[in-house]
């Protein structure tokens, strides 16, 4: 079945006092992108989290958001009391002449200046103990995500066969149409030969009339357009049926493409209205197509 490129999926993971979230959504896109977002230092480590999603994702712009919750190391948390001290010095010195109250008021936001309390420093080596928790939650959460994007696929699957149906009538209507295209073209020909003749006072000869139905009907012959458009219509329906096949959504754009430019093909060529009205209708079908297929992994 078809697989969408877009879909969602989240999940946590917890061990050792670690919590690993993980949040994984896709848009579309031509080929494989992973971005990651998140808790230091793992946003420097996007292949490594792209030979995970590419197990299960062949296409598409896929952004990654991961949050690890630690525990505090003894250590880690520590005051710059230095530069408390020196900040304190000069807010005591810029509120000179208030109260205590508005003093201790100030000083009450000293721990969120810059330089008092810095954040620990990260390393720029992935965290051997804690990757096999946020790999365990990144598997789990691309797994939810490609459960979201079959489910989408059999919709689209089941639309891209409806519009096969549509396409298939309209070609029909023009497949019976054709063989009156020609002889109303003849009736229509004749009758303004008959009323030139009239009108004039001469004669045509019959050839010339059989010549010009002749060339017309070899101008307007769109047999081999029909043709091949049926065929790739056959090959348009296999590839819907059989999604799973890697590439559905590239082998889907350029069948579609195909198809376009026989309908283009059969619409120039056309002599007749009922012929370019179906074709416009092709035409029509086909763009929705289009647009589906864009999110077709």
């Amino acid at each position: 079945m078809l697989t969408s490129m877009t879909g969602f999926g989240a999940t946590h993971a917890t061990a050792g006092g670690l919590t690993a979230h993980v949040e994984v959504r896709a848009v579309n896109n031509r080929h494989l992108k992973v971005v990651v977002r998140g808790s230091d230092p793992y946003p420097l480590f996007e292949a490594e989290f792209e030979k995970v999603v590419r197990k299960t994702v062949r296409r598409g712009s896929v952004h990654v958001h991961v949050r690890v919750d630690r525990p505090p190391r003894p250590g880690e948390l520590r005051l710059n009391l230095a530069a408390v001290r020196e900040y304190k010095r000069q807010v005591i010195e810029a509120c000179d002449g208030l109260d205590s109250a508005a003093v201790n008021a100030v000083l009450s936001g000293l721990l969120a200046l810059p330089g008092v309390a810095p954040e620990a420093a990260h390393s720029s080596e992935l965290p051997e103990d804690e990757w096999p928790l946020v790999e365990k939650a990144l598997e789990d959460a691309v797994a939810k995500f490609d459960a979201v994007r079959r489910t989408e696929g059999r919709s689209m699957a089941a639309e891209l066969l409806a519009l096969h149906k549509k396409a298939v009538d309209e070609l029909d209507q023009v497949k019976a149409v054709l063989p009156t295209v020609t002889v109303g073209y003849r009736q229509r020909i004749l009758e303004r030969v008959r009323q030139a003749v009239a009108d004039a006072g001469v004669s045509v000869q019959p050839d010339h009339l059989i010549r010009e139905v002749a060339v017309f009907a070899d101008r307007t012959d769109v047999a081999e357009e029909v043709t091949r458009f049926e065929a790739h219509l056959e090959q348009y329906a296999k590839i819907v049926a059989d999604g799973s096949a890697d590439g559905a959504g590239r082998r889907l754009e350029f069948v579609v493409q195909e198809m376009g430019r026989e309908a283009n093909t059969m619409g120039s060529k056309a002599g007749d209205v009922a012929v370019s009205r179906h074709v416009v209708e092709i035409k029509a079908t086909l763009e929705r197509i289009r647009e589906l297929i864009q999110n077709v992994e």
